[in-house]
């Protein structure tokens, strides 16, 4: 399930997946669609490109927060992040968050799955 309130993006913002591992942890995949732009680019007229870029995400497993993050400028476009969770079970929801400095927002959820 996608949530999302932004005219400019898809609603296919982000690609996750979250797999139980036979080490017994839980590997989480986001790839999220974002221009990431830091407003010192300029454009074919040689105008900046204003900064947009996302500046907190946050996960959590079964609604307790497990990772929150600050981004910036350093972080490139369409970012991809991975993380690994203990005592994740297959079935548990693992949500992910993002809000840029335009304040657009985006969550994802996703079940946990057999590797």
């Amino acid at each position: 399930m996608v949530v999302a309130n932004m005219a400019d993006f898809n609603t296919d913002n982000m690609k996750m997946r979250a797999q139980l591992k036979a080490d017994g942890l839980t590997e989480v995949k986001v790839l999220i669609s974002h221009p990431m732009e830091t407003g010192r680019k300029k454009d074919d007229f040689d105008q900046l490109i204003p900064a947009h870029f996302i500046q907190l995400i946050s996960a959590t497993l079964n609604g307790k927060t497990v990772l929150e993050a600050q981004w910036g400028t350093g972080i490139s476009k369409n970012p991809y992040l991975t993380f690994r969770l203990k005592d994740a079970v297959v079935g548990d929801i693992v949500s992910v968050t993002w809000q840029d400095n335009l304040g657009k927002t985006a969550t994802h959820n996703i079940a946990v799955t057999q590797a």
